[in-house]
């Protein structure tokens, strides 16, 4: 994982982020941070870690890290928006150059109103197949799909560690374009054709082939160390490639959160008994003791769902762009290792910790479960609303978007109307006066 975050700084100058670090100058935080995940993942299956130690550390290590690769995407949306990195010019005739779509998904203001209740059918979903069909069935087919998922994210994220490692391996990219007709309808099959086209290198084959061999022994095995692994890559991945697109969608999606998760863990026993049921990569799992249980003959180990990582991640990315965009931080080329101020990031991070420990803190003392995001979502919003009233920055935090390219769009067409309108009007011509009928 630190090989994975240095090979993605690789290739930036050592002005790209603002010019502000040196050569080879590297952010000691994010290695640190890197260092921090791929040692706890160590330790834990050795030693006895606190869990209450563990959890903690290896959580915050994952948002720093996942954050600042998050800042590739200020480069993508510069692209998207048609703008050139410096000192490139298009030539006579030329297109600027479009990243494809599928690089950075971007929120939009209906989905993140719609979430909660789409993720509440998918949760009470889950609770009515483990109440109704046999345990071990449901949770094969969600192992499989699950492991499926996994792959394309291990393999994601090993290719830039195996390239690193294995330098003499062929930089060569094969591209085979793919597409299969399919008679299924759209709600069913999506849109027709199937696009299977390859783009890969010799790391991504080699590194596809590792993630297969992984998600096999993980498939047969539900060792929680793999289990582990599988949710960080899918925290890093989804942290990494996901925009909220503004403030305000943000402060509506962890809003709308805050009254889910309040309601379907102290109002209904629907969370509690998916998370106990459910086998699969959806949370984190932390050992009490590396001794098993007499009893039941396995580790007893405490957990955290990834949705308590992912959701706050998003917001923390999001404000991690803003400190960077208000330090006319260059998005070209990428460096997330640029040393800026980062004022609402560092505030909301530590406010997470806070509402983390404070969460652990009242599940041990009342001995129960309870909703993460009843103390995380008011310490992100709170503080980030705090640090833009003392800086008086309230009005640019809202403003901030990173839709720019749909906005301008939307401009473009009611520019376009209204001409349209103007120019009827102007052909139409004055009216003539009507005629008095004579007595």
């Amino acid at each position: 994982m630190t090989s994975e975050t240095m090979e993605k700084t690789s290739s930036a100058s050592a002005t790209g982020g603002g010019g502000v670090v040196g050569s080879g100058g590297k952010n000691p935080l994010v290695v640190a941070s890197s260092a921090l995940i791929l040692g706890l993942w160590v330790a834990a299956q050795v030693v006895d870690v606190p869990y209450v130690v563990n959890l903690m550390i290896l959580v915050t290590s994952i948002l720093y890290v996942a954050c600042h690769c998050s800042l590739i995407l200020r480069e993508e949306q510069a692209l998207a928006r048609g703008e050139l990195p410096p000192g490139e010019t298009l030539k006579e005739g030329e297109d600027a150059p479009m990243v494809a779509a599928a690089a950075g998904e971007t929120m939009r203001k209906e989905d993140a109103m719609t979430f909660p209740l789409l993720g509440s059918a998918s949760l009470f979903s889950l609770y009515c197949a483990f109440k109704f069909f046999d345990r071990d069935t449901v949770n094969l087919i969600i192992s499989a799909y699950f492991c499926l998922v996994g792959c394309a994210a291990l393999t994601v994220s090993f290719s830039p560690v195996l390239s690193s490692m294995l330098p003499f391996l062929p930089s060569t990219r094969y591209e085979k374009e793919i597409k299969i007709n399919h008679p299924l309808p759209a709600f069913l099959g999506g849109e027709s054709p199937w696009d299977l086209s390859v783009d890969c290198t010799a790391a991504d084959a080699l590194s596809f082939l590792c993630s297969v061999a992984f998600s096999v022994v993980y498939f047969r095995t539900k060792h929680w160390a793999l289990n582990n692994v599988l949710g960080i890559a899918f925290c890093l991945q989804g942290i990494e490639r996901f925009s909220l697109g503004t403030y305000k969608i943000g402060a509506i999606l962890l809003v709308g959160l805050f009254f889910y998760d309040i309601f379907w863990v102290f109002g209904t026993d629907v969370m509690v008994t998916v998370a106990k049921n459910l086998d699969g990569p959806i949370k984190i799992l932390f050992p009490r003791s590396l001794v098993p249980n007499p009893i039941t003959n396995k580790i007893e180990c405490s957990l955290l769902g990834l949705g308590d990582i992912v959701i706050p991640g998003f917001f923390l990315a999001l404000l991690l762009r803003f400190d960077a965009h208000r330090h006319d931080v260059c998005p070209f080329p990428t460096n997330v290792h640029a040393s800026f101020p980062k004022p609402y990031f560092h505030s909301c991070l530590l406010a997470y910790v806070a509402g983390l420990g404070t969460t652990l803190y009242v599940m041990i003392a009342f001995e129960a479960a309870q909703p993460a995001l009843l103390y995380l979502v008011p310490a992100c919003l709170g503080s980030s609303l705090i640090c833009a009233l003392v800086r008086g920055e309230l009005k640019e935090l809202f403003e901030y978007s990173e839709e720019e390219e749909e906005e301008e769009e939307e401009e473009e067409e009611e520019g376009e109307g209204e001409g349209k309108k103007e120019e009827k009007k102007e052909g139409e011509g004055p009216k003539k006066p009507k005629a008095k009928k004579e007595d």
